[in-house]
């Protein structure tokens, strides 16, 4: 585990960090702040058109399909349990710079799912294709790149997007339940496999219907904990600000955590729970059929807000409000257990039962979405063979994450990341004139 994490800082401490705020930045700047200035344009274009109906023609899915396909991947457990490693590895100050990464990242999510759109590939099974490998290889002309983006994405798919969510499941169940985690692991896994046979079409019915579900579950627990403890809400948010930059000496020196600590992990989780950057969700949203590429960009900074500025703070708040977690301490809780121990604060048993069954939804969806990541990745590399061992592998590392240490597969997720977002952040910048142009011109078009 010492040797992942030196490797994961290696990458992250500080280029990678730089580099995913950088592009944030770019696209931010180069758009006009369009996540604040024109808010009511691709909030009115995601939300507001809910009960409208779209253009589009042809095979694909539908934006409100990629959305949820996207949203069943990037709600994983990183929104429960990763916050909470977030703050136990970072502080109350690595909340704010989630908020930084996901502020900055809605305008690079944007971009990814624009150009994901725009340099569409078209199956041989008629369906829609789209992801950084495409926009890699035709729009930035740099192919190893895409293949390096693909090669990465392989290993990080089996990670992040899968022991990880196993691992998550198994451990949340047998806290809750006292549920044997190889059982669950086994469960889980034929669950996945049926829904992942019957392709991205299925993966995006299951997503639609579990998604909405899931969300209301969990945020209305949440709001049920903060209602409870509304009055040390004050005290949670001066907490954050303050050790955002200056921990030691925010909480006297007791804890030990640094700026850069707080930075580092604020940051990576972030990314994790939004895949701002990381390419990975804009794979599901290249499979979208729209009348231009912007408006799937729309959905990306709407992912974004609800994924990150929205479920994570909940879980963030719930946590320093509760009282089970001491910043002047080193915590005993950390994880998904350390959640479900916040909840428990105001709800009881039910709390508990509401973090398990919410994980369980989230780890699950997040499963299926990052399956279809990664047989995308394999169609890039092999032109669709060997599909068929991907899933067995894949349904296999479901069962070795539900009895693996979860802690040395935070470690691998991070280094994972790390080598998807390199070959796809250089992308981004270097078609940042391309995107933002795009951009205006769907503001130019869009009645809305």
């Amino acid at each position: 585990m010492d040797l992942l994490t030196k490797a994961a800082d290696a990458l992250w401490n500080p280029w990678l960090l730089g580099l995913f705020l950088l592009t944030g930045l770019v696209y931010s700047i180069g758009s006009g702040f369009f996540q604040i200035f024109r808010w009511k344009l691709w909030w009115n274009t995601t939300v507001g058109s809910l009960g409208r109906k779209t253009a589009g023609a042809g095979a694909g899915l539908s934006s409100l399909q990629a959305l949820a396909t996207a949203l069943a991947s990037t709600m994983g457990t990183g929104s429960i349990a990763g916050v909470a490693v977030a703050l136990t590895l970072g502080g109350p100050g690595a909340v704010f710079w989630m908020w930084v990464s996901a502020f900055l990242g809605m305008m690079t999510s944007c971009g990814e799912k624009l150009l994901s759109v725009h340099y569409q590939h078209r199956g041989v099974d008629g369906t829609l294709r789209g992801g950084p490998m495409f926009y890699l290889q035709d729009g930035a002309k740099l192919p190893k790149a895409a293949a390096l983006f693909a090669l990465a994405g392989l290993p990080a798919t089996l990670a992040g997007g899968n022991l990880v969510q196993s691992s998550s499941i198994a451990t949340s169940l047998e806290a809750a339940f006292g549920l044997q985690r190889l059982p669950v692991g086994l469960v889980t896994a034929i669950l996945a496999g049926l829904v992942m046979v019957g392709g991205v079409g299925r993966i995006a019915r299951v997503s639609t219907a579990l998604v909405p579900a899931m969300a209301l579950l969990y945020l209305g627990g949440g709001l049920a904990v903060l209602v409870c403890h509304a009055s040390a809400l004050p005290e949670a948010f001066q907490l954050i600000f303050s050790c955002a930059l200056t921990p030691r000496s925010a909480l006297g020196g007791g804890c030990g955590w640094t700026a850069a600590q707080a930075i580092r992990y604020g940051v990576s989780r972030g990314v994790f729970t939004n895949e701002a950057g990381l390419g990975t969700s804009a794979m599901a949203h290249g499979a979208a059929r729209v009348d231009h590429p912007a408006r799937q960009g729309m959905w990306g900074i709407f992912e974004v807000f609800i994924s990150t500025l929205v479920v994570c703070t909940f879980t963030a708040l719930v946590i320093l409000v509760s009282g089970v977690f001491d910043p002047q301490m080193s915590p005993s809780l950390t994880g998904a257990p350390l959640t479900a121990a916040a909840f428990s604060s105001a709800l009881g048993r039910a709390g508990s039962g509401i973090v398990a069954l919410s994980l369980l939804l989230f780890a699950f969806s997040s499963i299926l979405g990052w399956s279809y990541y990664g047989q995308q990745c394999l169609d890039y590399l092999t032109g669709g063979r060997g599909r068929g061992l991907y899933r067995v592998v894949f349904l296999l590392c479901v069962l070795l994450g539900a009895v693996w240490e979860p802690q040395a597969i935070w470690q691998l997720v991070d280094l994972c990341n790390a080598l998807m977002a390199l070959p796809n952040l250089t992308a981004l910048i270097l078609l940042a004139p391309e995107a933002l142009a795009l951009l205006r011109r769907f503001e130019n078009f869009t009645s809305i």
